[in-house]
C-alpha cells in the first residue's frame, strides 16, 4: 500500500494536463488556467513541513490514511465545480493531501530499511510515483477527449488505496511515535534547492508542452500519451539509480534533463519532442531518489519526517514556480525557444555540478 500510495503523488497535479487547452477555451488561456494545475504544487510545498511534524509526532499511518481520503474527495470535486476560483480551491486542498502522502511514504520507507535496501526502495518509490504518470496521464488524455472534466474522476483511486492502508499497515516504528528536538542538518538546504530547480525545469512538460503539441497538431489523447513518456523513462532512471556511482548522479541527471529539453525546442516533429521527453524523464528519474537517499542519511530517526518533508516542499515549489518563471519567456521568444534556452542552461548547470563533485574526490 505504501508504493501504491506513491503512484498518486508526483504527477497528481498533472493528471489534468491534457484538459488544459479545453480549459483555456472555457476560462481563457493565461497563467490562471495553468495555475489550476500548479496551485496544487504550491499547497504541497507549504503544507509539507507541517506534514513532517505530524508524521514525527502522531505517526506515519494516521497521516497517510487521512491524506488519502482527502485526496479522493478534493480531487474528484473538480468534476462538479463550474467556476475557476472554486476549482483553484479544490486543487489547493488536493495539494495538502499530496504533501501528507509523500511525506508519510518517504518516512515509512526510511524507517523500515537501511543501507543498500533503503536506496533500492527509495528508487522503487520514485519508480512507482512515475508509474502513476505512465498509467494516469494517457488515460486522462483519452477521457479529456470526451469531456475535459472526466479526468477528475481518476483521483477516486485514492479511496481504494486508503482502504488498503487501513487494513494493511499495522507495523509502525517507534521512532515515528517519539520525535525529539535536535539540530537541523544544514546540508539539507542545498539538496532542497537542487530539487526545486530540477523540478521547475521538468514541470515545463505538463504546463507548457500541451500547448506546443497542440500547435503541432496533436489532440488531447496524443498530448496525454506524449507527456506520459517522460514519466515512463523516469521509472527506468529510478530503477537504475541504485546501481550507479552515487556522487555524480545528480549532476548527470540534470544534464540529461537539459539535453532533452533542448531537443524538444529545436524540433517541430512530435516524434523528436517525445524523444526529448524520454531523455529528460530519465534524468529526473536519477535525480530525485538520489536526493531522497542523501537526506535519509542526513536525518536522525526522530527528524526524518521533517527533513524529508523539505524535499517534498522543494519539489512542489519548483512545480508551482515553473509556469511563473517561464511566463516571461513564452511571449518573448515562443514556447519552443523557451525549451531550448532552459535546456541549454540546465545542461551546463548539471555538467558543472557533476564535474565539481569529481574535482573534490
Amino acid at each position: 500500500m505504501v508504493l501504491a500510495s506513491a503512484t498518486l503523488t508526483i504527477m497528481a497535479a498533472a493528471i489534468i494536463a491534457p484538459s488544459l487547452p479545453a480549459m483555456g477555451e472555457v476560462y481563457g488561456e493565461g497563467v490562471l488556467v495553468r495555475l489550476a494545475l500548479t496551485i496544487t504544487s504550491l499547497a504541497i510545498a507549504i503544507s509539507a513541513p507541517v506534514a513532517g511534524l505530524v508524521a514525527d509526532r502522531l505517526g506515519r499511518k494516521p497521516l497517510l490514511v487521512v491524506s488519502l481520503v482527502l485526496y479522493a474527495l478534493s480531487g474528484t470535486a473538480g468534476f462538479f465545480v463550474s467556476s475557476l476560483p472554486v476549482l483553484l480551491g479544490t486543487r489547493t486542498v488536493l495539494g495538502l493531501a499530496v504533501g501528507g502522502i509523500m511525506t508519510s511514504v518517504s518516512a515509512l520507507i526510511t524507517d523500515w530499511f537501511d543501507g543498500p535496501e533503503r536506496g533500492r526502495f527509495l528508487g522503487f518509490q520514485q519508480a512507482f510515483a512515475s508509474l502513476g504518470g505512465v498509467v494516469f496521464l494517457p488515460l486522462a488524455g483519452v477521457l479529456a477527449g470526451v469531456d475535459w472534466r472526466l479526468p477528475f474522476w481518476l483521483y477516486a483511486v485514492a479511496a481504494v488505496v486508503a482502504l488498503g492502508a487501513i487494513a494493511g499497515l499495522t507495523n509502525e516504528p517507534r521512532s515515528a511515535q517519539k520525535a525529539v528536538p535536535g539540530a537541523f542538518p544544514r546540508a539539507a538546504i542545498g539538496i532542497y534547492l537542487i530539487a526545486l530547480i530540477a523540478t521547475l525545469t521538468f514541470y515545463m512538460a505538463p504546463t507548457q508542452l500541451p500547448f506546443l503539441l497542440r500547435d503541432l497538431g496533436a489532440g488531447p489523447a496524443v498530448i496525454g500519451l506524449v507527456v506520459a513518456g517522460s514519466t515512463l523513462t523516469s521509472v527506468a532512471g529510478a530503477l537504475v539509480f541504485p546501481k550507479l556511482p552515487q556522487g555524480r548522479i545528480t549532476g548527470a541527471g540534470i544534464a540529461l534533463l537539459g539535453a532533452g529539453w533542448a531537443l524538444i525546442g529545436a524540433t517541430d516533429s512530435i516524434w523528436l519532442v517525445t524523444a526529448g521527453l524520454l531523455v529528460g524523464g530519465f534524468g529526473v528519474g536519477l535525480v530525485v531518489p538520489n536526493l531522497n537517499l542523501r537526506l535519509a542519511d542526513l536525518a536522525p530517526p526522530a527528524q526524518r519526517g521533517r527533513v524529508l518533508s523539505g524535499l517534498v516542499a522543494g519539489i512542489f515549489l519548483g512545480q508551482f514556480l515553473s509556469p511563473l518563471a517561464i511566463a516571461p519567456l513564452v511571449p518573448a521568444v515562443g514556447i519552443a525557444a523557451a525549451f531550448v534556452w532552459t535546456g541549454v542552461v540546465t545542461t551546463v548547470g548539471g555538467a558543472i555540478l557533476a564535474l565539481g563533485y569529481k574535482e573534490k574526490n
